[in-house]
């Protein structure tokens, strides 16, 4: 069948779009076992998980040629033992978070407040970015027969991580102020359109001044165009709120940014991370932190509760995603290249149709 494939790891440092082909002869799919379906992918969406996975990931054992892809929209094919047939010729995205059943031994204390654990398709697995592919039917969300599929499969992964670390964790309530750092991929103007439909005032950061017009244009009420290192921007923020402080700083950038977001949150304020594009070893201000009562706090992805959630907004047209360009799956190598540039300002997505 049509897959796109990582032929190969590529070397620290290193592109990896030049590793990315189309073919049409990726082996077929198994039947689905039990709890599984058989997805026929109209769209996928790239993420930077896909780069990573051809960068090679620390602790996770991966194999090349794979197939990579953590977000997408299709139609449900044909269903497993113990699946419900009304799911067939159902549109659905999925969410590629799948728990693993977890070893109970005597002694244990209560895990009330530990995450499960997690493994990723597209990640540990091969992905999405094929022509079908099976899924667990307990992480599907219908998105509406109608629904454009292209925005379906950029709304999935990014919306669900902004989302569970706001809202959830980060405990978002209308009318707070937001700081979101970075503004131009997927995960940071899902977390915008948020913070929007929440009624929130937004200040965004970039070091582009194209990115933060872009951004303007979709509702941010203030824009802060990042001069690098020796720019001290938390001045910028505070006098924007008069002296008080933002409620939420959303970061997905981490070393160049970490520390300046500590310093533009208010009493009580939540910093809150999902990833690391910048370099995961900060330098932060402890004191502050403890003074202040801030909290932080990191997120991955969401669980299936919290995805069927964000697909009942996207379905009553309260969330939609921002997508930066539609490629033919037979471009993807053009498309994981636009990725690695970071030439783009929301989701790049593969159309298989």
């Amino acid at each position: 069948m049509r897959a796109v494939v990582i032929e190969r790891q590529a070397p620290s440092g290193a592109a990896v779009s030049p590793n990315i082909r189309a073919v049409n002869d990726w082996p077929d799919l198994d039947k689905p076992g039990p709890g599984q379906v058989v997805i026929r992918t109209l769209a996928s969406a790239l993420n930077h998980m896909d780069i990573w996975v051809g960068l090679g990931i620390p602790g996770v054992d991966l194999t090349y040629p794979r197939v990579s892809g953590c977000d997408a929209c299709g139609q449900v094919e044909s269903v497993g033992p113990g699946v419900d047939p009304a799911w067939v010729g159902r549109r659905v995205i999925l969410n590629a978070a799948y728990e693993l059943p977890r070893a109970v031994r005597p002694g244990d204390p209560p895990g009330s407040t530990l995450l499960p654990d997690l493994e990723l398709i597209g990640e540990h697995t091969h992905g999405m970015h094929r022509e079908r592919f099976l899924a667990p039917v307990t992480n599907l969300a219908v998105v509406g027969d109608n629904a454009d599929p292209h925005a379906a499969a950029a709304f999935g992964l990014v919306t669900l991580t902004a989302y569970s670390m706001m809202v959830t964790k980060g405990r978002l309530r209308p009318g707070q102020s937001v700081l979101i750092t970075g503004i131009g991929g997927g995960v940071s103007t899902a977390a915008l359109a948020i913070a929007k439909w929440m009624g929130c005032p937004v200040c965004v950061t970039s070091r582009h001044q194209w990115k933060l017009d872009r951004a303007r244009a979709l509702g941010a009420d203030h824009a802060i165009l990042d001069g690098g290192k020796d720019h001290d921007w938390s001045r910028d923020v505070r006098a924007w709120t008069s002296k008080r402080g933002v409620d939420m700083a959303v970061d997905t950038v981490g070393k160049p940014t970490h520390l300046k977001c500590i310093k533009s949150l208010a009493r009580g304020g939540a910093f809150v991370t999902a990833g690391n594009t910048g370099g995961p070893i900060v330098e932060t201000d402890q004191a502050r932190i403890f003074w202040n009562q801030l909290r932080v706090l990191g997120s991955t992805m969401g669980t299936n509760d919290e995805f069927r959630e964000i697909a009942a907004l996207f379905r009553a047209g309260h969330l939609k995603p921002v997508i930066d360009r539609v490629f033919p799956w037979r471009e993807a190598p053009a498309a994981w290249e636009r990725l690695e540039k970071a030439e783009q300002f929301g989701k790049i997505v593969l159309d298989w149709v």
